[in-house]
């Protein structure tokens, strides 16, 4: 890497880290713990990218995104911040960083990030124009997993747009919350927000009626391939009328609208009419690190009048151990009554064991194994792939797309159990290493240390 990079951030070891990192890597560094030094090194014209984290002891790095955009509209900036949440994805996108992410960071990530961060400064003499970030108050998405920084960055990519969205996701995931959260955040978050469910629709009365009722605003089609087909017409001659000038389309389903039209559940009219943009969020067994966040902010958000105001450690470990086949929506749940029911200030391991042991339809918990083989656990999801196709074939070239479902999660399982060690990852799977670094740039596999920077 070639250039000079302004560091801001008020950690220490933070600062001490990335100079020495960019250093090696070739580039100049100056890094300061103040956003006010920091800025008069732009005024100054210094720099060809800016590293900053957003809280700082004298201001905020996002604040700061418009006046750098108007003083150097051609800086790239990379923001990097722990405050891990909705918004700060949000107002990083809005204020269209050239770059965001989330701490604790991949010091390997960061750096790629920098190196194209360069590179787009040579060519175009710098990043991207910014604008003012929203005002908006903080939303109710919780957590700082990896696959909800996904979530947030897609929410942010798409608040703006006029493309319809699919939210897909399990029962109780949260997507009419989600839904929610594209619209209040988007610049229709002054008009109607709609949802047609099943007995919406059912008490709807003329097309118009419900054109006049969303205006310019957001209409969510809640469920759509559990809805009955006379709806589903309905809600493509509803989406035909609304022209240009009308309502956003959003539509939420627990299964894939692919998957859904492939098994007739789901109008193919309707289908090619919502096909934008895809957003899945995951199972909550799929951000574990998260239950602790979520189950803190469900008991502060309780309206029940017990004493309890927080867990014990071991407390909130029985939460993460349980695989909430309801997910958010049944942790909600949980929580609600253990804030009812707790005896004490601190809610006890005993008191959660007690309140999932008395759930409906106990799931196994994490990490609990099936007897089921592997031959037979593929056998079943290669029928399940032929029957979504009916009487037809599957599209030709079967072969090569099971072997690449197959080694992908392998070797990303087997990378992460080895630290990101290339060398101990080609011996932990018996291939020569140069086999090895081939297949993860066919599969297109991101590798990291497994140490990470605080």
């Amino acid at each position: 890497m070639d250039g000079t990079v302004l560091v801001a951030d008020d950690d220490r070891t933070i600062r001490t880290v990335l100079t020495q990192a960019l250093t090696r890597a070739g580039c100049k560094v100056q890094a300061t713990s103040s956003l006010t030094t920091l800025m008069r090194w732009i005024g100054e014209g210094l720099g060809d990218v800016v590293i900053t984290d957003v809280m700082m002891p004298d201001g905020n790095g996002l604040e700061m995104l418009p006046k750098i955009a108007a003083d150097r509209p051609d800086l790239p900036v990379i923001v990097i911040s722990a405050q891990n949440t909705i918004m700060t994805t949000i107002k990083a996108a809005e204020a269209e960083a050239f770059d965001y992410l989330p701490k604790p960071f991949d010091l390997p990530d960061l750096m790629k990030r920098t190196a194209k961060a360069l590179d787009v400064s040579r060519k175009r003499g710098g990043g991207r124009a910014t604008s003012a970030a929203t005002e908006a108050n903080e939303l109710p998405l919780v957590g700082r997993s990896a696959p909800m920084q996904e979530v947030y960055k897609l929410v942010a990519r798409v608040l703006n747009s006029n493309l319809p969205v699919i939210v897909t996701g399990e029962s109780g995931a949260g997507k009419s919350l989600v839904a929610r959260v594209i619209h209040d955040m988007s610049d229709r978050r002054n008009q109607p927000f709609v949802v047609l469910t099943e007995s919406a629709f059912g008490k709807t009365g003329a097309l118009a009626d419900v054109l006049a009722e969303a205006g310019q605003g957001t209409v969510l089609f809640e469920e759509i391939s559990d809805l009955p087909d006379a709806y589903q017409m309905k809600a493509v001659h509803l989406m035909d009328a609304a022209g240009r000038n009308g309502p956003r389309f959003l539509a939420s389903s627990q299964m894939e609208l692919s998957q859904a039209m492939a098994q007739g559940k789901l109008r193919n009219d309707l289908f090619y009419r919502l096909d934008g943009a895809v957003l899945t969020l995951p199972a909550l067994r799929a951000r574990v690190e998260d239950i602790g966040l979520l189950a803190e902010h469900f008991l502060s958000q309780s309206r029940a009048t017990g004493a309890a105001h927080g867990f014990a450690p071991a407390a909130l470990e029985a939460l993460r151990h349980y695989s909430w086949p309801g997910n958010v929506r049944q942790l909600a749940n949980t929580v609600e009554r253990l804030a009812l029911t707790a005896r004490s200030g601190e809610i006890s391991e005993a008191e959660v064991s007690s309140a999932l042991a008395a759930q409906p339809a106990l799931a196994p918990s994490l990490g609990a194994l099936s007897d089921e083989k592997l031959a037979e656990s593929v056998a079943r999801h290669v029928k399940r792939y032929f029957d979504l196709h009916g009487d037809a074939l599957p599209p030709p070239g079967l072969y090569a797309r099971i072997l690449r479902e197959m080694e992908l999660p392998l070797i990303e399982i087997a990378l992460d159990a080895t630290g990101g060690n290339q060398a101990k990852c080609a011996d932990l799977l018996g291939l020569n290493r140069n086999t090895l670094r081939k297949k993860i740039t066919d599969l297109d596999i991101s590798v990291t240390r497994r140490r990470k920077l605080m």
